[in-house]
């Protein structure tokens, strides 16, 4: 308990912790939509496009935050779109859009400031990288995402179970759909800051596999995904601090394990 307490007395660390959960919130509850609509690696892609940005960010002496956010957000649309394109569909779309990314976020490093601390955490995640100023801005951003899902949880209920229905009834799917790629691609940005452009798919992916193992409705398994996230965040910061392991790194290996066992608990899928 003493080395808990001694840990939460770092500023960096009550920073993080903060952040941290309230984005594992966020990652959580729009990951459940995203799989069960076959987007999954949305966050994927978005993650690669925030890399860009943040290494152009970096190089030029940008605040980070206010570069990646708007570049991601649009990226999000344009990911969107193209998805609902007739010439380029699913998995294609996002390979296009995040390998253009990530191809010129490390064009820019290579031609300016190099792989350095900065650029790194931004590819692997370090706890130590978030500010004061990104943490507001983080903490500000979060409290947005988790009161426009809430606010339209309805609709993304509707869109994410049956689209075609929904459309029928005079509900502008678009715009949902949108929303949720939107509020995405904040989340993405604001977890890449500790889980790295490499990582951060996974605090989308795995909670809500997880709780898609034992829970059977949308609410239940909503917060259930909500619940493992958070436990998995602290978990995972906490081994990343004892074992002085790479925060992002820790987190995934205690969502998998959670997986591993809601898998058991859920017992085999029929």
């Amino acid at each position: 308990m003493s080395e808990i307490m001694n840990m939460l007395s770092y500023h960096f660390m009550q920073r993080a912790l903060i952040v941290g959960i309230l984005v594992s919130v966020c990652a959580a509850l729009l990951g459940v939509s995203l799989v069960l609509k076959r987007y999954s690696m949305i966050g994927d892609g978005l993650s690669h496009v925030g890399f860009g940005a943040l290494a152009i960010a970096s190089a030029f002496g940008l605040a980070p935050l206010w570069v990646a956010v708007p570049v991601v957000v649009i990226a999000a649309v344009i990911l969107l779109n193209l998805q609902q394109s007739a010439k380029v569909k699913g998995d294609a779309a996002i390979a296009i859009i995040s390998s253009a990314s990530l191809a010129i976020g490390v064009i820019t490093v290579s031609l300016t400031t190099g792989m350095n601390t900065e650029v790194s955490s931004y590819m692997f995640g370090s706890i130590l990288s978030l500010s004061r100023s990104d943490a507001i801005l983080s903490v500000i951003l979060s409290v947005g995402v988790l009161a426009l899902f809430i606010l339209f949880y309805p609709r993304i209920f509707a869109i994410t179970f049956d689209e075609t229905f929904t459309k029928a009834t005079g509900t502008n799917t678009k715009i949902y759909n949108m929303l949720l790629a939107v509020l995405t691609a904040v989340t993405v940005v604001l977890g890449m800051r500790m889980m790295g452009a490499l990582l951060i798919s996974s605090l989308i992916i795995f909670p809500a596999l997880s709780a898609m193992r034992v829970c059977k409705s949308f609410k239940s398994v909503v917060l259930c995904s909500a619940v493992i996230s958070v436990v998995c965040f602290l978990v995972g910061v906490c081994a990343s601090y004892f074992l002085e392991t790479p925060t992002g790194a820790s987190i995934v290996l205690a969502d998998l394990a959670a997986f591993g066992v809601f898998s058991l608990l859920g017992g085999p899928r029929k």
